[in-house]
């Protein structure tokens, strides 16, 4: 752990040398910023309220209402936005430009890496690029709530059974972070509706900054393995970015070559999708109630462990196991392409391929690809390697295959292989992850959501029988009822 230590202190120093006074002084900068913000975007919300109130966003089909409200626009999110061509964007920026222009972390040995999830952070809640001096003051605000309370521990530490999902323990111990609420608080004392959102962001930070040491809890109590709670929180105390300690806590402190980036770029990359999925949907329904953001998110964190959400990236790992063991490592493309129409002529599917939103390859998964064929180790991985050769060989088969909306791959078929790579062999704990970094998208959106004065969510609901008398009115016929 001496070694650990010198890193992480090595990190912290280094980001202390560059920006010296200005770092101890920076912690609440992003609060202060939000400070000057929220009252311009309210008051554009105002006159778009008052002005065109009554101005159709979009019309509303029966195929919409009965779909899952697939493609309706029917909430207001922040953060991003996903064009099913152009793929996600950050307040107008695409992956690549965030990779670009977002501060990046500074590996032991001097040389550069990814762009950090503090940095994706701010541009998040702001819309803006943060420097440099920015981000290191984020994170040391972060390191510096990052232990639990005692009550936390003690769930993670045997109070859940080890047999308990990761999510549900992950979920839990969010919830129980609610005993000392910010936002709770002011809340019951009565304090105005346009001041809720500075406890609603203290709760979020709050949130943000023990988000790595429970999962590391998860982690130790579900499997045995890793560092723990404490000593995850330990090291972030210590110094350095939101990430490091975590990559620690997971590897069971080893130092793993590449590790800590591909989880920088993991959680930078999933921080935020826009509002309509599932997770931020139900962080944006719970919260609209004034919950405060430790029960919102835990509501989200249920969702996101729902198979057809958050569990993709192990059944993707699964599936591309078992190819492997089937066909071996000397498979031949045409090996390969046979199974896969083994498999949808089974009437199964390609786990890995298709998007509710995207009709092109994710651009998270490229990203990820992108680090890994530059990883020396990485990229000779036989899971990851078969991961590049699929994504040639399964979107003609599927564009032949026609059934599939979207043939292209997403971030799930790559995800799975990168963090298997560097020693996260348990594909639940995925999820855990993949709930680490969503938080950032949707505690943000809830700072906004308070900031703005958002009402509570209550969309009006039908039955199939008003259905079929609209549909009868219209003079277009309907079956009996």
């Amino acid at each position: 752990m001496s070694t650990l230590r010198t890193s992480i202190r090595y990190i912290n120093l280094r980001a202390a040398a560059a920006v010296g006074h200005q770092v101890r002084h920076s912690s609440q900068a992003l609060r202060a910023r939000l400070e000057e913000l929220i009252p311009q975007k309210a008051a554009r919300l105002q006159t778009l309220k008052k002005e065109y109130g009554s101005h159709p966003v979009q019309t509303t089909t029966i195929a919409q209402v009965v779909g899952g409200m697939r493609g309706m626009k029917a909430m207001l999110w922040e953060g991003s936005e996903l064009d099913a061509n152009e793929g996600i964007r950050f307040h107008g920026l695409n992956l690549e430009e965030c990779a670009e222009k977002l501060p990046k972390a500074r590996n032991v040995d001097g040389s550069e890496g990814v762009m950090l999830p503090e940095a994706m952070l701010w541009l998040i809640m702001t819309g803006e690029i943060p420097t440099t001096e920015q981000v290191e003051g984020l994170a040391k605000d972060l390191a510096a709530q990052a232990a639990l309370p005692e009550y936390t521990l003690k769930l993670l530490e045997g109070g859940l059974p080890s047999s308990l999902h990761p999510m549900t323990q992950l979920s839990i111990a969010v919830a129980s972070l609610n005993h000392d609420s910010k936002f709770a608080q002011a809340y019951e004392k009565g304090v105005n509706k346009k001041e809720l959102w500075k406890y609603a962001y203290e709760d979020s930070i709050t949130l943000l900054a023990k988000l790595p040491a429970i999962a590391a809890g998860v982690y130790k109590n579900a499997y045995g393995k890793g560092l723990g709670a404490r000593k995850c929180a330990e090291l972030a105390q210590e110094g350095g970015d939101w990430t490091q300690p975590l990559a620690l806590a997971l590897s069971g402190g080893e130092e793993r070559k590449g590790w800590a980036d591909c989880l920088r770029l993991y959680l930078a990359l999933h921080g935020d999708h826009e509002g309509g999925n599932v997770s931020a949907h139900t962080s944006h329904l719970v919260g609209s109630a004034l919950a405060d953001p430790f029960l919102s998110y835990s509501a989200a964190l249920n969702g996101l462990a729902g198979p057809l959400h958050g569990l993709a990236a192990q059944e993707v790992l699964t599936f591309v196991k078992t190819m492997h063991d089937a066909l071996g490592a000397d498979a031949s493309d045409t090996d390969i392409e046979g199974y896969l129409w083994d498999v949808l002529n089974s009437g199964r599917v390609i786990p890995g391929y298709g998007h509710g939103v995207l009709r092109k390859t994710d651009p998270r998964f490229t990203a990820l690809a992108k680090f890994g064929s530059s990883s020396p180790t990485l990229s000779s991985d036989p899971l990851f390697r078969l991961v590049q050769r699929l994504q040639a060989i399964a979107t003609p088969v599927l564009q032949k295959h026609g059934k599939t909306a979207n043939p292209f791959p997403n971030v799930d078929s790559q995800s799975g292989a990168c963090m298997q790579h560097f020693g996260l062999e348990e594909a639940p704990m995925y999820t855990v992850v993949f709930g680490v970094s969503r938080a950032l998208g949707c505690l943000s959106q809830g700072v906004w959501s308070r900031g703005l004065g958002l009402p509570i969510e209550r969309p009006k609901s039908v039955s199939l029988r008003v259905l079929e008398e609209g549909v009868k009115g219209a003079g277009a016929g309907a079956g009996q009822a």
